[in-house]
């Protein structure tokens, strides 16, 4: 069993409780929203917690290509870090990168960073890169790109076509998209009430994200020119990449 948490139940003992709650046919839906997200943090905290060690232990773990939260996605010579497997470690990373200082020479991620709080989550996210990385090294950054669909806004259903058909059409949440609104809304939140996706947090656009780094302490950061050889080629679609240097 996990080690107890002062003050409350252990994380086992809490995921039993959530699951009891959740089953109760009486459980009403604000109640079940709620408890379905604690259950989710529960599951990830599990997989946290399961790591006992700060990586890496020695220099032979020390990857120079890193790639965060890839999820199913694997990169061929990078070192996959993310909250579930397959991951070659699992981390949250929230909680920081576990890796040394000055020791990364490229960082990359993708559909993450709006899954992540902000500003505590993912202003320490932009900090714990700019720390792990080399001098001269690169952090690669791609989200749902905000400007695609606000620079469309105000208009019809039929121009959200294309993206629903890109980034909807097998979701249960297809029929419910019935204005260009409601996309907005999807893209901003995605589906906060399925249980199998995670939902958006943040919004963001080529301007925030250079905003982040910049502040980070990064000295550049441009536009990346998206290469489906390193970036998962159904990402293309209406999102932004940048790439700081440290």
């Amino acid at each position: 069993m996990s080690p107890d948490i002062p003050g409350i139940p252990s994380i086992d003992l809490l995921g039993e409780q959530i699951a009891r709650v959740l089953a109760e046919p009486t459980t009403g839906h604000g109640l079940a929203r709620a408890l379905r997200a604690a259950s989710k943090e529960v599951e990830l905290s599990r997989y946290h917690r399961a790591t006992r060690r700060a990586f890496p232990d020695g220099p032979e773990e020390r990857p120079a290509k890193v790639q965060i939260g890839g999820g199913s996605h694997q990169l061929d010579g990078f070192f996959n870090i993310d909250l579930v497997p397959p991951a070659d470690f699992l981390w949250d990373v929230r909680e920081g990168v576990p890796l040394p200082d000055g020791t990364v020479e490229l960082l990359f991620n993708e559909h993450f960073l709006e899954h992540i709080d902000y500003p505590r989550s993912a202003k320490g996210f932009a900090a714990e890169s700019f720390r792990v990385l080399a001098p001269g090294g690169q952090v690669i950054t791609g989200v749902p790109d905000a400007a695609h669909v606000l620079n469309r806004y105000p208009a019809a259903p039929a121009e959200a076509g294309e993206t629903i058909r890109r980034w909807y059409s097998k979701r249960s949440c297809r029929d419910d998209i019935n204005t260009y609104l409601d996309l907005v809304n999807y893209v901003f939140r995605d589906q906060d009430d399925d249980p199998h996706y995670t939902p958006h947090l943040w919004a963001y656009d080529f301007e925030k994200l250079a905003q982040l780094f910049t502040e980070a302490g990064f000295s550049t950061v441009k536009p990346w020119t998206f290469d489906a050889t390193l970036a998962n080629p159904k990402r293309e679609w209406a999102s932004v990449y940048v790439i700081a240097t440290k």
